[in-house]
């Protein structure tokens, strides 16, 4: 049987197509420091990693032979061997052929390891943003968000990707060392000497690096973050003609970054000039012992040629290694980012959850404001500030703390899932994602689709749109009106029908008549469920079964929208925009 699944029963034919399972879970990873979960990456494909190192090996080692494979040829040719020149000759040309494929072979083991490093962070890390939910952008800077998800998780696969090379590079320098030294102990003396030598004269340029690298990551973060708020609030920039403004604090922070990156270029190119610099000084040096060696007589004029490729070959693994720490180190600064996300823990989540499920018709009581929203009623909230309109919704939905309670049990004791199950808070920053329209929607039928447009007098959009609701969304719905838009929202949030819902000023964007209709149509959509609406339109408010006033964070009066008017004269100028 297979283990796909094909797509949902409306797909038109010629869209079907197999969707492949998720892979399976791995378990959780091990974020104890970033070492750790680097060497977890690293478990984690363990098999192609290893392949990678055995054909980093072979195509190193092939490369480290040849020298030598050249040099014994040369010799046969001074003694004039016709079959040893005929036979060296054939190894040159097998080292050759396996040169080739341990350099394919292994730079697709390579490429495997750092693609599935990528994905496999990625997918950690859109996991852990989906279960932190809401409370993601209490916890996390935006820009650092954006760098964990781009340059952070590449940095890590890059460094994977090179780990083979690095291992192959370390044991191609033993390999040379040990054929040197079943010739001239003095050459393979300096091998052994001079090549930890070396990489130990780049090592203190690592931690400066490491250093510069954390800081420049820092900024890049933080100059992400303001581009982010710049192109969201790009509207409201222009209409208070703040462009000019926040353009020259971005000029500004943005050559901060350049300068960062040009602290670790420099220490870069330091490290870049010592792996050219140092390994050919090295090689002089060889090149100077072997020559004297030969003009003694203690080698042969083929291992003289072998030596000379020897000392050649060696920068080769030499600013490979080098390259791999440094790798390495941009890995480190990452992977601290990335364990710092993915050790967060949604706020509020308890452990302690009651046995009996959610009482779906609940009587909920905040109290912060002494607000009582009886089951099954419309409940209007006209907040003295939209702030603590906002902070209402935020605490009934349990997306910020605060003491809300159902039939008397605090929403703290339930899971949270639970809690998204049977409470949605819908307000104007919903997100509606690219797709077609239905997608969008979310209904579970054509018909409850269609009910739900109904409810949110959002027929028109459909119709306007050339494949109707199949019709594609751009992304964030950027292609329709502010008041399209927020009427999409309020028909998702009714095709989802949860037992309660909290609107948050679901009518701010449209005109008076659309506003009437929502109104008209809201009791409909919402018959017999618990629904609280904030806000100060008179025309929702007329047809809310009872209206709550919030004044200085407290419930002020209760009631009937014109009975209200008629004795609050607070409560009359708060839905009139008017100052007291």
């Amino acid at each position: 049987m297979s283990s796909h699944r094909t797509a949902p029963p409306g797909t038109p034919l010629d869209q079907r197509e197999e969707i492949p399972p998720p892979p399976p879970d791995e378990g959780p990873p091990d974020t104890r420091s970033p070492t750790r979960f680097l060497l977890w990456l690293a478990r984690k494909q363990a098999t192609t990693l290893s392949w990678g190192v055995f054909w980093g090996c072979v195509w190193m080692v092939s490369l480290a032979l040849t020298p030598y494979a050249v040099g014994r040829a040369l010799d046969q040719i001074v003694q004039k061997s016709h079959s040893g020149v005929l036979a060296w000759t054939g190894v040159v040309f097998a080292l050759a052929l396996a040169t080739a494929l341990g350099s394919l072979v292994r730079h697709r083991c390579d490429t495997f390891n750092r693609l599935h490093t990528v994905y496999r962070t990625a997918r950690l890390v859109t996991a852990q943003t989906v279960r932190l939910g809401d409370t993601l952008h209490q916890q996390v800077v935006k820009g650092d968000l954006v760098t964990v998800g781009t340059a952070d998780i590449m940095r890590l696969g890059a460094a994977l990707g090179v780990a083979a090379r690095g291992i192959g590079g370390v044991v191609s320098i033993v390999l040379v060392a040990a054929v040197l030294l079943t010739v001239s102990w003095p050459l393979a003396l300096m091998i052994f000497i001079g090549v930890p030598l070396l990489l130990a004269g780049t090592g203190p340029l690592l931690a400066p690096l490491h250093r510069r690298m954390a800081a420049r990551r820092a900024l890049q973060a933080d100059l992400a973050g303001r581009a982010t708020d710049i192109v969201t609030g790009l509207p409201v920039l222009r209409g208070v003609g703040g462009e000019r403004l926040f353009a020259g604090r971005y000029r500004a922070h943005s050559q901060r970054v350049r300068k960062a990156g040009v602290e670790v270029a420099k220490i870069d190119s330091i490290l870049v000039a010592a792996e050219i610099l140092l390994p050919g000084v090295f090689v002089v040096a060889v090149l100077w012992v072997s020559a004297h060696l030969a003009v003694g007589g203690s080698i042969s004029a083929g291992d003289l040629l072998a030596f000379y490729g020897y000392a050649a070959f060696l920068m080769l693994p030499m600013r490979t290694v080098t390259a791999t720490f440094t790798e390495f180190t941009g890995a480190l600064v990452a992977a601290r980012q990335v364990v710092a996300l993915l050790t967060l823990r949604p706020q509020g989540d308890t452990a302690a959850h009651p046995a009996e499920p959610f009482p779906p018709r609940a009587t909920l009581v905040d109290e912060t404001t002494g607000l009582v929203v009886r089951p099954g009623v419309l409940t209007a909230v006209v907040p003295q500030t939209p702030e603590q309109g906002v902070a209402l919704a935020d605490r009934i939905g349990r997306h910020r703390a605060g003491t809300v309670t159902a039939d008397g049990v605090p929403l703290e004791q339930y899971p949270l899932d639970t809690l998204r199950r049977h409470i949605l808070v819908a307000d104007n920053d919903a997100y509606l994602f690219s797709g077609p329209l239905t997608d969008t929607i979310g209904a579970a039928s054509a018909e409850e689709r269609d009910a739900a447009l109904r409810g949110a007098v959002a027929e028109d959009i459909v119709e306007s749109l050339p494949d109707g609701p199949d019709s594609e969304l751009t992304e964030r719905g950027l292609s329709l009106s502010g008041g399209q838009r927020q009427r999409l929202r309020l028909a998702r949030a009714f095709a989802h029908d949860p037992d309660v819902l909290v609107l948050v000023d679901p009518t701010s964007a449209v005109d008076a008549h659309t506003e009437a209709t929502i109104a008209d149509r809201l009791r409909t959509a919402r018959a017999g469920r618990t629904t609280v609406v904030i806000t100060t339109s008179p025309l929702v408010l007329d047809r809310a079964d009872e209206v709550a006033y919030l004044r200085e964070g407290a419930v002020a009066a209760t009631g009937a929208h014109h009975e209200l008017v008629r004795t609050n004269e607070h409560y009359t100028a708060t839905i009139l925009r008017e100052e007291m």
